[in-house]
């Protein structure tokens, strides 16, 4: 399957991510939330998330378009973006965003768009949250999304939190002990690597590798300035963070 998160409006990303998960042979696709925010055509992105993904989560932009969430703990700009998008999102839009949930767990993998412990506004991004996590999660393979930070956690027994980032071409064995693995930002990342990122995993063999995409990043960054969103939205996209 491939797992995917934080795609934030980018529509130009995800076309690219879901071309290369196609070209794959994947059976599923599996979406972490944060389908809208910062990026410029959040109806077109949530449209074919519904189309392309299987299972998918809600993160804290969905939630606080849809006025779920309070817009206070939002940085300036992500406030800016947000009610940008609350204005322009479509009945269609707020219908399919209404139905999700910030996390899920079945017998082989927990998914959460933050983390276990705070499945909407946690980042996973020491190992002392990891270790948490670990504490309170069922599985012993979560997904997480939400820092837009490539990575893996493990906890093995008797051995303490490891945390390493997982760039381009990273393959891990999955099959022992506790894991946490984060895809990364398919529209927004910030490990910086500005390209689109996508995570393969075969649960049957225990296995995940961490994937990249280019995409017409221009157009995105374009949009958003066409759309009269925080220039430094679009700016940020060439640096990856």
């Amino acid at each position: 399957m491939a797992l995917i998160s934080d795609i934030h409006g980018n529509l130009q990303a995800l076309e690219a991510v879901i071309a290369d998960v196609r070209q794959a042979g994947v059976e599923e696709t599996w979406c972490l939330g944060d389908l809208v925010g910062y990026g410029a055509q959040p109806n077109e992105c949530v449209a074919l998330t519904a189309e392309a993904c299987d299972v998918c989560l809600a993160g804290n932009h969905d939630l606080v378009v849809l006025d779920e969430i309070s817009i206070d703990r939002f940085s300036p700009h992500a406030a800016t973006s947000a009610l940008w998008t609350r204005e322009r999102i479509s009945d269609a839009t707020a219908e399919f965003l209404a139905g999700l949930e910030p996390s899920t767990e079945a017998d082989e993998i927990g998914l959460y768009h933050a983390s276990p412990h705070d499945p909407i506004w946690e980042y996973v991004l020491s190992t002392t949250e990891a270790e948490r996590c670990f504490n309170e999660m069922s599985p012993a393979l979560g997904a997480v999304g939400h820092s837009h930070m490539a990575l893996h956690c493990s906890r093995q027994d008797g051995e303490r939190v490891v945390m390493k980032p997982a760039p381009q071409g990273a393959e891990q064995d999955l099959s022992q002990g506790r894991w946490l693995i984060n895809p990364g930002a398919v529209g927004q990342p910030r490990d910086g690597d500005w390209r689109a990122a996508w995570l393969l995993l075969d649960l049957a063999a225990g296995t995940a590798a961490w994937r990249r995409v280019e995409y017409p990043i221009d157009e995105a960054a374009r949009a958003i300035e066409d759309a009269g969103l925080p220039s430094v939205l679009s700016e940020r996209l060439f640096v990856g963070q």
